[in-house]
């Protein structure tokens, strides 16, 4: 007779362990037997998946993961919700966060919430709240502020430290780091207005998207921007293939970064991404991606490779806005970058910014915007990383005589474009700049903390979406494709103007439509 088994009480790490050797494939029974669990416990723990992860996503340690074993929600959960969220903001933009500041928010709450009972946010609740949702530290006393060089200064230090005891090599250290862009907004000669730009007279609607932006400290592996937009298939993407677009694109109702798509971003293209790359350089398979605190980003034991080679680490609060590569010009240069580019076209094509910018959809701006991002020069990226790694070497050939976008640059473009001739200095600078603190991630108002904390949603926004994705998608064959570049290859040969690298592209785009069309005739 066999012996009962001993009761075993899982850790919210083994759990989230669970997780992802179910998603490699790994079976119940198996993963019961190297556990000591029941196999109803594993099945338990594969329905329950998202609510784990989102759990741990949400915590601030991962030690206390490794030791805490239940979610039990506070018996104030509305509270609990609109705290959490409210911390996780202030700690994102770097506010000073105290004991007395936190009683006095979820005091407020409370009552904001309407809920019933009398509610002593003691020290007691405070450490529940901690415990609760995994968080190291909050200090009785203020936190130092936002910006303090002395905490930059050791974090440096730390961090230093730490890729010499883990022999990392700049190629192996990475930063990502989102932003809100406004891909629609165009010069004004009167004032810019976030996302909305007065263009000779006519307003324009508000257009947003997400970007977010990844390389390694020696500029040298660019992956593509991540891009969040609110539909999964926008109207001018028609029968698209969003596999095939130049950036990786996800979709969230409010076009905001989220737990769930950064997670996916990070499984499903950074670390095959980054593996294929230190491959080919002969490096370990081995990496640190640098993040700051924003609420869109999981924890440190969520975004981890399976063989914890490719890991996340995280910026100090009070340090990220002074040394986050990506913010030290990087991001600004690809914006620059874009917005000048879209003047360019305009030129180029010859028409009214104002029928441009009407004609202007989101798959243009984002084959834009890719081109933007193409367009920052690895020493760009490399200078951005001095303040963290001031040995970084500069490689040669990198720095290369051209100059960033500058204003000037903008301003002799827009000498060429009608109507905007006399666009001042000052207005340039602040088109440019229009979404230069945007966030990447949504930022709530007290209202709509407490909103979302009683479970209320905005239904337009998804009404919206809904709108967007009724599209008929168009089935293009071969033969037609080919006939239309036939059509486009006489008329380049009767234009006199046109150079021979258009032509070149354009007969090696026939001779790849003609093989596939030979693939599909004789495998039929």
């Amino acid at each position: 007779m066999s012996g009962k088994r001993k009761r075993v009480v899982l850790t919210i790490k083994d759990k989230l362990d669970i997780i992802k050797k179910l998603e490699d494939g790994g079976s119940s029974k198996q993963l019961a037997v190297i556990y000591g669990i029941g196999e109803t416990t594993v099945r338990d723990i594969r329905k329950n998946k998202e609510k784990i992860i989102t759990y741990a996503s949400s915590s601030d340690s991962t030690s206390l993961l490794a030791k805490r074993k239940s979610m039990k929600p506070s018996m104030y959960e509305e509270l609990d919700k609109a705290m959490l969220e409210w911390f996780n903001q202030q700690r994102a933009k770097g506010n000073p966060i105290s004991g007395p500041i936190c009683a006095k928010r979820a005091e407020f709450f409370f009552y904001a919430l309407g809920m019933d009972g009398d509610f002593n946010p003691s020290a007691g609740w405070l450490t529940r709240f901690k415990q609760r949702h995994s968080i190291r530290e909050i200090n009785i006393r203020n936190e130092r502020l936002n910006g303090d060089e002395t905490a930059v200064e050791d974090f440096c230090n730390n961090f230093r430290d730490f890729i010499e005891r883990e022999n990392l090599q700049p190629e192996q250290i990475y930063n990502a780091d989102e932003t809100g862009l406004f891909w629609k907004c165009l010069p004004s000669r009167t004032s810019v207005i976030k996302g909305k730009c007065t263009v000779s007279g006519h307003k324009s609607i508000e257009e947003r998207v997400t970007i977010m932006c990844c390389a390694n400290a020696t500029g040298l592996h660019k992956l593509k921007l991540c891009v969040v937009g609110k539909a999964k298939k926008p109207r001018s993407f028609k029968s698209t293939d969003t596999s095939n677009l130049p950036v990786s694109y996800f979709s969230q109702k409010g076009a905001w970064m989220d737990l769930s798509i950064f997670r996916q971003w990070f499984d499903k293209i950074f670390v095959p991404q980054v593996r294929e790359y230190l491959r080919s350089k002969g490096l370990q398979e081995k990496a640190v991606l640098l993040l700051d605190n924003s609420p869109t980003h999981p924890n440190e034991n969520v975004l981890r490779s399976d063989d914890g080679q490719i890991f996340a680490k995280y910026l100090p609060p009070n340090v990220a806005s002074l040394i986050q590569p990506s913010d030290q010009g990087v991001i600004a240069t690809m914006k620059r970058n874009y917005r000048a580019g879209l003047l360019q076209n305009n030129l180029e094509e010859g028409n009214d910014l104002k029928s441009f910018w009407k004609k202007l959809t989101l798959l243009d701006a984002l084959y834009e915007i890719a081109m933007a991002w193409n367009l920052v020069k690895p020493v760009t990226i490399s200078r951005a990383w001095k303040k963290i790694l001031p040995t970084i070497e500069e490689k040669e050939g990198l720095d290369f005589d051209e100059e960033d976008v500058s204003v000037s640059t903008v301003a002799t473009i827009l000498q060429h474009t009608k109507g905007l001739e006399n666009v001042t200095t000052e207005n340039i600078e602040k088109w440019l700049e229009v979404d230069s603190t945007e966030p990447g991630y949504e930022v709530l108002t007290d209202s709509e903390i407490i909103r979302r904390a009683q479970g209320q949603t905005d239904e337009s926004s998804e009404n919206e979406e809904e709108e967007l994705e009724l599209i008929p998608e168009k089935h293009i064959n071969h033969a037609a494709a080919l006939q239309w570049t036939e059509n486009l290859l006489d008329y380049l040969e009767q234009q006199g103007d046109m150079i021979l690298p258009d032509k070149l592209v354009i007969r090696k785009l026939r001779a790849t439509i003609r093989n596939k069309q030979k693939m599909t005739t004789s495998s039929q």
